[in-house]
């Protein structure tokens, strides 16, 4: 179990979190510039690029080559109310699909080179089904149903989130170089759409999205969980502490710090699906900066990771669909920032033009 020792001074984050070098960007633009190609002939990898040797505070950056996969795994009491096509406390299973290496998003970490990394925050399940290093950080089994009750308590709020910033100074400081930040979670998706919505300041029905594949009458079930919960994230919006117990739940908080921490870090992260996002819109209130150390690996079709998106001014990498979560769909575009830095930090600069022979003068031979 995780401990927290005393209150959390939200502010210092918002002091603590730079910008990415604008020094080492400008190089690497003046780099692609000065390679044997046309201008702008590798298009959005040359952005990457820019944006890695920004954040590496270097140029050329050092390729991408130790990439992980980190799982925040939890259940949510919301799913009880009958919001997803998939049973109350199923994470479990899903969990030991990736552990195992059974799961998409094992099966893709392998092709493309990178780790996973589960962590279990909130799992219904015993913590002894799981091992020991899983359930480290875990603060509590499951959550309260959001729409009724509080999440969690305040205190559990606050170790969640010092468990996220805990991991990710242990991931930079064992030299993980990109992050893919995925969720395992049922009834996650209604959670997201609360907190999107209640930053964003839309209606339910504008953020509720099918989820799990819900029907449309499901869908109806989950927009009225989302507007009864949305009731009570609306006192708590000054305190994002206090939302994150209110309505998100222990991977929320957790994911947060995570990405606060990972900023502070120098730790570039790719969002996958509408829970990070979510996570990442109510860490951009916490410090402004922030989202200039991410970038969101693809669109969901989530209506609400579309609006924090739009909030942030964040325009995703790749368009596939990918709704599964579990990091999936970010996964998918890590070849593209593998490729960025690789092709930046290893062509070869154009060779000078050879200057022209003198002609020879008259009369000479």
């Amino acid at each position: 179990m995780s401990t927290f020792d005393s209150a959390i001074d939200l502010d210092e984050f918002s002091a603590l979190v730079a910008r990415p070098d604008d020094e080492h960007r400008l190089a690497a633009e003046e780099r692609w510039a000065a390679l044997d190609l046309p201008r702008g002939a590798l298009g959005g990898l040359q952005q990457l690029g820019s944006w890695l040797a920004a954040v590496q505070g270097q140029c050329p950056p050092t390729p991408v080559r130790r990439a992980k996969v980190l799982l925040f795994a939890a259940d949510h009491g919301i799913a009880g109310a009958g919001v997803s096509v998939l049973p109350a406390g199923s994470t479990a299973r899903r969990v030991r699909s990736a552990l195992d290496g059974t799961a998409p998003v094992s099966l893709l970490a392998r092709q493309y080179g990178a780790q996973v990394r589960v962590v279990d925050l909130a799992v219904d399940a015993d913590p002894e089904d799981f091992p020991a290093e899983v359930v480290r950080h875990r603060i509590r089994r499951g959550s309260g149903r959001i729409d009724t009750e509080d999440a969690l308590t305040r205190d559990e709020a606050e170790a969640a989130f010092r468990a996220g910033v805990a991991l990710a100074d242990e991931e930079a400081d064992t030299g993980t170089d990109l992050v893919v930040l995925g969720d395992l979670g049922t009834g996650s998706t209604t959670v997201a759409a609360v907190l999107v919505a209640a930053l964003c300041g839309t209606d339910a029905a504008a953020v509720t999205g099918r989820g799990s594949g819900i029907d449309d009458r499901v869908w109806m079930v989950k927009c009225a969980a989302v507007r009864d919960a949305l009731r009570r994230a609306r006192p708590v919006l000054g305190d994002q502490m206090d939302l994150l117990a209110t309505s998100g739940g222990a991977d929320f908080a957790a994911m947060t710090g995570f990405l606060l921490q990972s900023a502070v870090r120098r730790t570039p992260v790719l969002l996958d699906g509408v829970v990070s996002a979510a996570c990442a819109l109510v860490a951009q209130r916490i410090a402004f900066r922030a989202p200039e150390w991410w970038r969101a690996g693809q669109t969901s079709g989530e209506p609400a990771q579309a609006k924090a998106y739009e909030r942030m001014s964040v325009e995703p990498l790749l368009d596939q669909g990918v709704g599964l979560g579990q990091g999936v769909g970010a996964l998918l575009a890590l070849p593209m920032l593998q490729a960025a830095s690789t092709l930046l930090a290893e062509l070869p600069l154009a060779a000078p033009a050879a200057s022209a022979e003198p002609a020879p003068e008259p009369g000479k031979d």
